[in-house]
């Protein structure tokens, strides 16, 4: 198939697919009165859902016995007001990027039965599954397309479970196939992966979708195993430099333990597999002065 023909071809399901779902994600901004939007959609289509300012409590619950050195101390953060994808990125919205800049295809850099796509043709029955093998510059880069950035790992804590001081995006309740895509033993292709945004139960209090299972998750700062006993009270962005960045949620090989929402892992950068993947954050946009 020549460029042309394929360039053609992913147009053609891209649109196909933002006609389809237009109507599902509602597209314009849904204003609450007299503040700001609590929903907006984003330029790449995606629905967003305002995470409003506020401190909380980061890192492993206080009355928990369990959680790593490095989910350690609890300590109250100040994050100030954003929005956040409510769904993670997915492959139909990842094809219309592809499309538009070029950008590389996703794909595992060792063993192609562990990706979703067939070379440079993404199949129409994984368009609402995760994005997967896309390292940290590959999501940045899709983010940026979209106007938007990764979320820091301060964000998307707050995102995952509001202001509360609890184990799972959901409450203390361990979770159930009800909650979530978890504990799987190998992978199977796309069987593995479900569509975005079908577990009501596991979604977090501001109605983000998918924050533990699924697939693991990017976010913009460099990992340091001790940066909680160091961190800024208001709007912490991680170290200035790293040899790994954090990730967090947890993926479909996941076991209860990982599913809490304070799970902390590391990643080098250039690191692509097949369960993990991203979702994009956005700021306030502040109105211009006359």
């Amino acid at each position: 198939m020549s460029h042309l023909v394929l360039a053609r071809s992913i147009r053609f399901i891209s649109l196909g697919i933002l006609l389809i779902m237009a109507p599902l994600i509602g597209i314009g901004i849904v204003q609450a009165a007299g503040s700001l939007a609590t929903t907006l959609t984003g330029k790449d289509g995606a629905p967003m859902a305002l995470i409003p300012e506020g401190p909380y409590p980061m890192g492993v619950p206080k009355a928990a016995r369990d959680g790593g050195v490095d989910e350690r101390p609890n300590h109250e953060v100040f994050v100030d007001s954003f929005y956040m994808d409510i769904y993670e990125v997915t492959n139909g919205r990842y094809l219309q990027f592809v499309t538009e800049t070029g950008h590389r295809v996703p794909q595992h850099p060792t063993d192609a039965s562990k990706g979703l796509w067939k070379g440079n043709m993404m199949p129409e029955s994984v368009t609402d599954l995760p994005v997967i093998n896309v390292d940290w510059f590959d999501a940045k880069a899709y983010c940026h397309w979209a106007g938007k950035r990764l979320p820091t790992e301060a964000e998307w804590e707050k995102a995952a479970k509001g202001d509360n001081d609890w184990r799972f995006a959901w409450g203390d309740v361990e979770p159930t196939t009800e909650h979530a895509n978890f504990n799987q033993l190998a992978w199977r292709g796309e069987a593995t992966l479900v569509q975005v945004g079908i577990y009501e139960k596991g979604k977090s209090p501001y109605g983000i979708y998918d924050v533990a299972g699924n697939v693991w998750e990017w976010v913009s700062d460099w990992y340091q195993v001790d940066y909680y006993q160091q961190s800024p009270t208001h709007n912490p962005k991680g170290p200035e430099t790293g040899k790994y960045k954090a990730v967090r949620s947890s993926g479909w090989q996941g076991e209860t333990p990982q599913m809490r929402v304070f799970t902390r892992i590391k990643s080098l950068p250039t690191d692509r597999n097949n369960s993990t993947g991203f979702r994009c954050a956005q700021d306030i946009q502040t109105p211009a002065t006359p």
